[in-house]
């Protein structure tokens, strides 16, 4: 599915950043001895192996972080750039989740939990439930800015974390995980097996879908009835060339979230997105969620239009088990 599987780091104590420089394998995404190690193992849950960041994943977290500064103040949300000064970033080195953790948890509960990759579906929505937030370690390769061929730690922790510092952001994020155990609930008390999957994939890909078009690349007014749009997709703010076309380009469509258009709309992954949706506040997208909870109570999202994104079996078995231990 378009997974909302964002991967990420954890706490370890480890070598200052200056000292974790040239003679180490490094951890540039797709490229780090440690990660593969980890996914063969079977190991999701890792930790974050602080003393293997290269002087090169350094330099480009340097370099992401730089560009972006003026992007965020132009283009992202006050509630994200309040946090992201809140958490008191690194702006040099990769940061490290333990410090990233001690700031977040106070305000929200919310913290940062490394993983190696992929998580499937229903774990992904249950660390959500639970205020955890599922991290990559790795980062993106310095001569490659703009290409991300999975989710890094620039994405997950300056895309994503900055706006967990916020409650009632924070709180929708945790609504998420409730709707995903509403839906595995419900499927497994649907006794034929062939239309308990049927239901339960279109429920997946329509949670899916508003993620995608929330989370990963919403849009907000700058205050309630404002025609001025301003960022607060992680998609988006993670982005140097996306972030400023989300809002400037006149090709892009925004229009207001509407649930029965979101859960219905088709998304592609690999190019900027040419159709976006806006909500009025956080509060606004607290109740967003509560109605899509609801809507999987009654069956209305029990038959959504087919196509992106697909289902795989990983993630429609993390429901079906979640649903049977019930």
């Amino acid at each position: 599915m378009g997974n909302p599987n964002h991967a990420t780091g954890q706490d370890q104590d480890a070598a200052e950043p200056a000292a974790a420089g040239a003679n180490v394998p490094g951890l540039t995404t797709t490229k780090a001895p440690f990660i593969e190690q980890a996914r063969a193992n079977g190991e999701m849950y890792i930790h974050q192996p602080y003393e293997l960041y290269s002087e090169e994943n350094h330099q480009t977290w340097r370099q992401l972080f730089a560009r972006m500064q003026d992007r965020w103040r132009r283009y992202a949300n006050e509630k994200y750039l309040h946090g992201l000064d809140t958490l008191f970033m690194d702006h040099e080195h990769v940061p490290r989740f333990e410090d990233v953790n001690r700031f977040m948890q106070t305000l929200t509960g919310f913290r940062a939990r490394p993983v190696s990759g992929y998580v499937p579906s229903y774990v992904f929505f249950d660390c959500l439930r639970r205020r955890e937030f599922p991290t990559t370690v790795t980062i993106r390769d310095g001569k490659r800015l703009e290409y991300l061929p999975e989710p890094d730690i620039f994405h997950d922790i300056a895309g994503h974390v900055p706006m967990h510092t916020d409650r009632a952001f924070a709180d929708a994020l945790v609504r998420f995980g409730e709707c995903a155990r509403t839906a595995a609930t419900l499927a497994s008390a649907i006794p034929d097996e062939p239309e308990r999957i049927r239901r339960l994939t279109s429920n997946i890909r329509a949670m899916a879908r508003f993620f995608w078009f929330t989370v990963e690349f919403g849009l907000m007014r700058e205050r309630p009835g404002s025609d001025a749009l301003r960022v607060y997709g992680s998609g988006l703010l993670s982005s140097y060339g996306e972030i400023a076309h989300a809002i400037d380009a006149p090709a892009v469509q925004r229009y207001p979230f509407q649930i029965e258009w979101v859960v219905n709309q088709h998304f592609e992954i690999h190019h900027y997105q040419p159709l976006l949706f806006i909500v009025d506040s956080f509060d606004h997208l607290y109740k967003l969620v509560d109605e899509l909870e609801d809507w999987i109570r009654r069956g209305k999202l029990d038959n959504v239009a087919p196509g992106e994104p697909l289902v795989s079996e990983a993630d429609l078995r993390s429901f079906l088990e979640a649903g049977a231990s019930e």
